[in-house]
């Protein structure tokens, strides 16, 4: 929501009048003084919207406010230009809306275009996020970030490496949503309060890393390219187990962590609907990106999101320090998925960010059964993952 500033207003005093926090404030517009604003400035104000309303016999503007729990003053400055003792029955004013349940869609079949409306969606309402696009796929589709936070410790999270795990973006964005709707009316998640969370640390999360892949699955080849992607996937039309990229690379093999040997041992030698790691390590721009993004952001840990098997990996060749033990013992406690230190398995992003940082990294595999997983799992497997998303910052 967008006001415009009166002679003496602050950020402070908006954030007593609409009950957000200050730094939440400060942070949606980070351009301001938060002590000086200048008459007729634009300030956002995340958590809200507005709406048109319509005046009806009775109506006051005490009578409008003490119904949204707001004082009078929060609508005059949206009502600059109206009389307060002057409402007459058919006039339309402007109104505050908090925002106090989630702006998305939780359970709905999750492309890049349902991504980019959730984002800019997102942006609007909670202003203090930043997103910044960080690459690019091979059909030229961006590669979003999400960054939330103030703080030292940098946690990040990423999901949809794998084309038919494309719930796993549904299910981070959902969390994130979770997240900011705390934040901005002030209750607690799963009895942690978010404030300090947002205090603490700085997220950063890529809801979509293989946005070609995931428009595949459940959309189909684009026309130009149908006839080489159906040779690809031997000869079929049915695109529900593509994991790899559009161009048929798997990008969780795709990392020089034992690639070499991920390579030699492989069944696929050429591009496949998944598990081929390519001609050479880091070859294609959504590895690429993934890698140059954790090489510049220096994250303290990492979370990759996949299915299925209600488990997680988080050890790497004996280099994952001693944090990571007490991360994994925690995961399991607030999940019930299974802690898995190793497995038979190499050149994903985890397995490298572990290699590269000595950093805890974590492969996380939701939910159970064949993917794509149903959305009828969403529930349980967002409930699940909640408590995991939520420990990842504050542990």
């Amino acid at each position: 929501m967008q006001v415009r500033t009166r002679s003496g207003d602050t950020l402070w005093y908006y954030s007593q009048l609409f009950q957000i926090p200050f730094h939440l404030l400060i942070d949606s517009n980070p351009e301001f003084n938060p002590n000086q604003l200048a008459v007729g400035q634009t300030v956002q104000i995340p958590g809200f919207t507005t709406q048109t309303y319509t005046v009806k016999d009775g109506d006051t503007f005490w009578r409008l406010a003490t119904r949204r729990n707001l004082t009078v003053d929060a609508l005059l400055l949206l009502n600059q230009n109206q009389n307060p003792t002057q409402l007459v029955i058919g006039q339309s004013v402007i109104l505050p809306q908090r925002v106090i349940t989630p702006v998305m869609n939780r359970q709905t079949l999750y492309d890049i275009s349902t991504l980019t409306n959730d984002l800019n969606v997102l942006r609007q309402v909670y202003p203090f996020i930043r997103i910044e696009t960080v690459g690019q796929s091979v059909l030229g589709k961006p590669i979003q970030e999400i960054r939330i936070g103030r703080g030292a410790k940098k946690v990040h999270l990423n999901a949809s490496f794998h084309a038919n795990e494309w719930i796993t973006s549904a299910i981070l964005m959902a969390c994130l949503n979770t997240f900011l709707l705390s934040l901005t009316n002030g209750n607690s998640i799963r009895e942690l309060s978010p404030l300090p969370l947002y205090e603490a640390a700085e997220l950063s999360i890529v809801p979509m890393v293989d946005p070609d892949g995931v428009d595949l699955v459940l959309k189909g080849p684009p026309s130009n390219m149908r006839e080489e992607i159906i040779r690809i996937n031997k000869g079929s039309a049915n695109f529900t187990g593509w994991k790899a990229n559009i161009r048929g690379v798997d990008l969780n093999n795709q990392f020089p962590a034992k690639w070499e040997l991920e390579k030699e041992r492989t069944k696929e030698k050429a591009p496949a609907p998944r598990d081929y790691p390519g001609e050479s390590p880091l070859s294609e721009p959504e590895t690429i990106a993934m890698a140059r993004l954790a090489q510049e952001r220096q994250f303290d840990r990492l979370l990759a999101i996949h299915t299925q098997g209600e488990e997680f990996y988080w050890g790497y060749e004996g280099m994952e320090p001693s944090e990571s033990s007490l991360l994994a013992q925690e995961f399991e406690r607030i999940s019930g998925y299974k802690s898995v230190r190793y497995i038979d398995s190499y050149a994903g992003y985890k397995d490298w960010f572990i290699q590269e940082f000595r950093r805890p990294g974590f492969t996380i595999e939701l939910g159970l059964g064949t993917n794509p997983l149903p959305l009828s799992q969403f529930d349980e497997i967002y409930e699940e993952f909640l408590g995991i998303f939520l420990a990842s910052i504050y542990i």
